[in-house]
């Protein structure tokens, strides 16, 4: 299957306004926070499989409070329970704008880079007859070989636990 090409331009009004919504989402979510690899170990994972358990268990409380000791925060419990379940829905649309514009860049990235050894092609074959061409193909030569040899590292994938 080949990959549709990428012919779009985004105006600097249009990138403005993205960037505003960007940061009305985050104004929005004011108690998002960054937790340290260590922290992230620390804590439970509420995925799929254990939201059922979250939410019998916010049942079983709502449905028999007195057997709870009035020490325990019963709306606190609710509440985190209903901002779990809103932040699940919300990453999961930003998980899916996150794919399209990573595809989206990869396919683009890739139609610039045939471009680039395109054009490097056509430098290299004319800088044997063209004053001044040599430089320039050295240079983009230098650069080239300076990708493919950071390209061949391994990449660490720093996701984060999907669960």
């Amino acid at each position: 299957m080949s990959v549709k090409e990428v012919n779009a331009n985004l105006s600097d009004a249009d990138l403005q306004e993205i960037k505003r919504a960007i940061d009305t989402i985050q104004n929005k979510l004011p108690f998002l926070m960054t937790l340290s690899a260590e922290e992230r170990k620390q804590l439970y994972k509420l995925g799929d499989k254990r939201l059922p358990f979250v939410q019998n268990s916010l049942n079983a409380a709502q449905n028999n409070r007195n057997i709870l000791p009035a020490s325990f925060d019963y709306d606190g419990f609710a509440n985190d329970y209903r901002l779990a379940t809103t932040l699940t829905d919300l990453r999961m649309r930003l998980r899916q704008l996150t794919e399209q514009v990573d595809d989206t860049l990869l396919a683009v990235g890739s139609e610039a880079m045939v471009s680039s050894l395109t054009v490097y092609d056509y430098v290299k074959t004319a800088s044997k007859k063209t004053p001044g061409l040599k430089a320039i193909a050295e240079q983009l030569g230098n650069l080239f070989k300076a990708t493919r040899a950071r390209s061949a590292k391994p990449a660490s994938d720093p996701s984060p636990d999907k669960n």
